[in-house]
């Protein structure tokens, strides 16, 4: 215990000095997301499962040593931003993606909320190529459910220098001011209604009672008696609830299951996987990324050059023909299958 806390003093006395070039040299997985305001953004990751902790500092600039004053003029070209340590046997760095989206305004190029200026941008700084993927994957996937361009970045990691301490756990130290700044910044109201997400009753209008019941109460339609099973047709599959872009016909094949099967995703990213232990046993379920929408669940009993299969409810998803990509806004797609979009 002692060994590990005078670790992390010495951890934060290196940043603090330094600057950190590799965090992954400390041992554990690290994400760095800039979301405005660092002290709400460091309250909301803290609560997660899996994380180990959260630090307030900057990221992106080109100032050694910057001090928040300095940061706070937007002069210097930081980004007020929080690096996480997680478990990655815990929570994966595609649900911190998840959450991260759901913390920040995605549209919102000069600030976020009543924050304005360069510092407050948001953005997700990889730390390698697995988390740049991931990221651009996600970002396509928010995309689809905005009709404005997204403005977060994705910037590689480079230096990350610590907050002063009064800015560490400051949701902790001074509780009553931070409430108040929350609530005076306009976060929660935007947010609430940047993302509102449909309710039972609109989703209930919305979706048959096997698309509800396999969406949003993990169920599983019948093997065999489903829409997609042995589909054939060129196009993709998307969130029956978001239309966030899941899977390609280009990675379909016929499982013998009675269930549509892919080999992967269509992005590294576009999905979340989650252990699954509903029927007594260990199964490694599969969610949208926007949508948190249930799919079905992956297997490692795939075709022998790839390994995996995604089993998945046709009740999930809307298949979207290459023919209709472009006009239903899909038109990036259109590659996969060797058609120039016009667009």
């Amino acid at each position: 215990m002692y060994l590990h806390v005078l670790g992390i003093l010495l951890l934060g006395m290196m940043v603090v000095l330094t600057g950190c070039d590799n965090m992954e040299d400390f041992g554990g997985r690290y994400a760095t997301f800039g979301g405005g305001c660092f002290w709400c953004m460091e309250a909301a990751f803290e609560a997660l499962p899996g994380v180990i902790e959260v630090t307030s500092g900057y990221t992106g600039g080109n100032v050694s040593q910057p001090t928040y004053y300095e940061v706070s003029e937007g002069k210097t070209g930081h980004f007020e931003v929080i690096q996480i340590k997680y478990d990655p046997s815990v929570i994966s760095y595609e649900e911190l993606l998840q959450f991260f989206w759901r913390q920040i305004d995605p549209t919102d190029n000069g600030g976020q909320f009543t924050d304005r200026g360069p510092q407050y941008r948001t953005a997700i700084f990889y730390h390698d190529d697995s988390q740049k993927t991931s990221a651009e994957a996600s970002l396509q996937a928010v995309q689809m459910s905005f009709n404005e361009t997204i403005a977060t970045e994705i910037i590689k990691y480079d230096k990350f220098y610590m907050a002063e301490e009064y800015h560490q756990d400051y949701y902790k130290k001074r509780i009553f001011s931070y409430q108040a700044y929350k609530k005076g910044s306009g976060r929660e109201s935007t947010l609430t209604n940047v993302w509102d997400t449909p309710e039972k009753e609109e989703l209930l209008k919305k979706l048959t009672p096997l698309q509800y019941r396999v969406t949003q109460e993990e169920g599983t339609e019948k093997a065999f008696d489903n829409e997609y099973w042995n589909n054939t047709r060129e196009g993709i599959y998307v969130d029956i609830v978001s239309g966030e872009p899941l899977f390609s016909s280009n990675d379909q094949y016929k499982s013998g299951t009675g269930w549509p099967s892919f080999t992967k995703p269509i992005d590294n990213g576009s999905v979340i996987l989650k252990d699954d232990y509903g029927i007594g046993m260990k199964r490694t379920e599969v969610r949208s990324l926007i949508g948190d929408s249930h799919l079905g669940h992956v297997f490692s009993d795939g075709p022998a050059s790839k390994g995996e299969r995604f089993c998945m409810n046709s009740a999930a998803l809307r298949f979207i023909p290459k023919e209709k990509l472009e006009k239903e806004g899909y038109g990036k797609y259109l590659s996969l299958f060797n058609v120039k979009n016009n667009t």
